[in-house]
């Protein structure tokens, strides 16, 4: 047989690969082709409104006016501006104490839920309702029972003998406070709850039965064994939660609207108030962008206190 035929075979026997072939075959491209589209849906819908908020706050742009270039200004407003500092302290105020609580109810719930007893299952399924549950629907439950005319509570209170009159939660400035952040544990505890529990099902039991024949108590277990496997979920989950908690809108806007007196007044409830309500785009994107330091210091710091449990 000549060496024609022969080369003549061999390239009819493995035929010529395309360029999106070996493109393919290459892992660097693969793993580019996959990631496009969530480059292309990041970009779009957090990259390009990132973006944009940035242009406005740097600009004097109303509804129906593009605005002029004027730097620093809307920052320099804001830090004049008593009702932003309010809402600044609020939002800290907010975040704080229901970050405290929500990791407290949801630890305890967490360690309750990961016992065993009858219909486990069916608890389970049932504390995450309230997490379930679209966040206008359930806020509009709870501001009728915050209401001071049909208020349920006040209705229970009064025959339980420990009030004699109405009392208006969310008219009166410290109550309205308090009563957002009730309706926030409430609404945030199961996401803790279901979270930790996930955490707990991953730790090994035999170490708190070992841990149990070395004569340790039920609290030693927790705070020796338990806890310190919890701490990487922990710290992942208050991310998450701080994150949504410090931008939180829908319960607040739906509840007080920022009122009574800015007594709620929030970031997110302040920027639609200036950029929605009196059309001023570029001071309500400003303060919108105020929020993101803030944020970026809190996920730093998480993170390298997440990394550095995990390394020890």
């Amino acid at each position: 047989m000549a060496l024609s035929d022969v080369a003549a075979q061999s390239a009819y026997a493995t035929p010529r690969r395309g360029l999106v072939t070996r493109a393919l075959e290459d892992e660097r491209w693969l793993a580019v082709v996959l990631l496009l589209p969530t480059i292309v849906l990041l970009g779009l819908f957090i990259g390009y409104p990132f973006a944009k908020g940035v242009l406005l706050a740097v600009t004097d742009a109303k509804v129906g006016m593009p605005g002029a270039y004027v730097g620093l200004q809307n920052f320099a407003v804001l830090a004049e501006d008593s009702i932003f500092r309010e809402a600044v302290w609020n939002t800290f105020v907010y975040t704080g104490v229901t970050t405290v609580f929500k990791l407290a109810l949801g630890l305890w719930l967490a360690l309750l839920l990961n016992r065993h007893f009858k219909g486990k299952a069916l608890t389970r399924a049932f504390i995450l309702l309230p997490f379930i549950i679209p966040t206008v629907l359930s806020t509009f439950a709870w501001k009728w029972m915050f209401d001071p005319t049909f208020s349920v509570i006040n209705w229970l209170l009064f025959h339980l003998g420990l009030i004699t009159g109405r009392i208006n939660w969310l008219g009166d400035p410290q109550l309205a406070m308090i009563s957002v952040i009730i309706v926030n544990v409430w609404h945030g505890v199961p996401f803790y709850a279901i979270s930790l529990l996930a955490g707990l099902q991953t730790i090994n039991p035999e170490l708190q039965e070992a841990a149990a024949i070395d004569g340790a108590r039920p609290f030693q277990r927790f705070w020796y064994v338990t806890w310190p496997l919890l701490l990487p979920v922990t710290m992942v989950v208050v991310l998450f939660s701080v994150i949504q908690t410090f931008a939180d809108f829908q319960l607040v806007y739906v509840l007080t609207g920022g009122g009574p007196a800015n007594a709620t007044q929030l970031f997110a409830t302040y920027a639609y108030q200036l950029g929605v309500g009196t059309g001023l785009l570029s001071q309500g994107a400003a303060v919108s962008l105020a929020m993101f330091p803030v944020l970026l210091v809190v996920v730093v710091v998480q993170l390298l206190y997440i990394r550095r449990v995990e390394v020890h």
